[in-house]
């Protein structure tokens, strides 16, 4: 009895099931499709009821294998992507299509070939972006009827043919070298510009400071000749306050004279002025040595 009761027991109990967080499970009973258990406590019924499938809600990051793909120009190129997609009916998931992740490869695999086949080559390096929201645009309208949202694709990674690839290094590296010509070009332009400018300069400031220096020296001679005018135009005052008699006037000519003598001078002009002086000094010279 106590046999039975425990195994009783044992079966209701088994019928518990507990929904972790993000998990979703499809019940059958008796083979036909029930219902959907989210989250929380939920209780079936033993040998009834069965686990169809057990989903994760969470979202789903699958990166696929290169697919070899032929652009517009006709040159084949292999191309990897990387979808996000997330289920949103687990119960489309389960029975809308076999394997959804085999489905969504090969669905990604075909959508990028048609792509693909409308671009050029130089368009699909280029496009990215355009190839990305195109993909997913279609492949979240395919998958809708199995339950599954995609809510980005990215294409990871572009590798064309060996030969594509040595030439567009090449391209490239003659870009580089153009561009640096350029740089190196544009630098000496400048350099030689800062250079002339600055002998411009140099030469402003060494003719500023020649005249600056004319300039000086003239107002020193003019400020000199102003001072020595100004000196005999006092001393002529002094000698017209001080009432020179013409005494004094006829000494300082004679004491002219004697300068003129002391000259190179070899002939010599004495005002008539002056010789009644010269003889009167001769008559004295000779009167002195006769009474002596």
């Amino acid at each position: 009895m106590w046999i039975i009761i425990i195994i009783i027991l044992v079966i209701l109990v088994s019928g518990i099931r507990i929904i972790p967080q993000s998990r979703a499970k499809v019940m059958e009973r008796l083979g036909a499709y029930n219902q959907t258990l989210q989250t929380g406590l939920h209780y079936i019924i033993p040998f009834v009821d069965r686990v169809a499938n057990d989903v994760t809600l969470k979202e789903i990051v699958k990166d696929f294998a290169p697919q070899p793909v032929i652009t517009k120009d006709n040159v084949t190129m292999q191309i990897d992507t990387v979808v996000y997609f997330q289920i949103t009916d687990p119960k489309l998931y389960t029975y809308g299509v076999e394997n959804p992740v085999n489905a969504i490869e090969n669905l990604t695999a075909t959508t990028l070939r048609n792509i693909i086949g409308e671009l050029e080559l130089d368009e699909t390096l280029t496009s990215r972006d355009i190839i990305n929201t195109k993909m997913r645009a279609i492949l979240d309208e395919a998958t809708d009827p199995w339950g599954i949202k995609v809510n980005r694709v990215e294409v990871k990674n572009i590798l064309p043919p060996k030969d594509i690839q040595e030439a567009m290094e090449k391209q490239m590296r003659a870009e580089r070298e153009r561009r640096e010509a350029i740089l190196k070009a544009e630098g000496e332009k400048k350099a030689a510009i800062l250079i002339a400018e600055g002998e411009k300069e140099s030469a402003i400031l060494r003719a500023d400071a020649k005249r600056e220096t004319h300039i000086r020296e003239a107002e020193g001679e003019a400020e000199a000749i102003i001072k020595l005018n100004q000196a005999k135009a006092e001393g002529l005052r002094l000698l017209k306050e001080a009432k020179v008699d013409d005494a004094v006037l006829r000494l300082k000519s004679y004491e002219a004279l004697i300068d003129v003598a002391n000259g190179q001078s070899t002939k010599l002009i004495i005002p008539s002025e002056l010789q009644g002086i010269t003889s009167a000094a001769s008559v004295i010279k000779e009167t002195i040595k006769s009474s002596k």
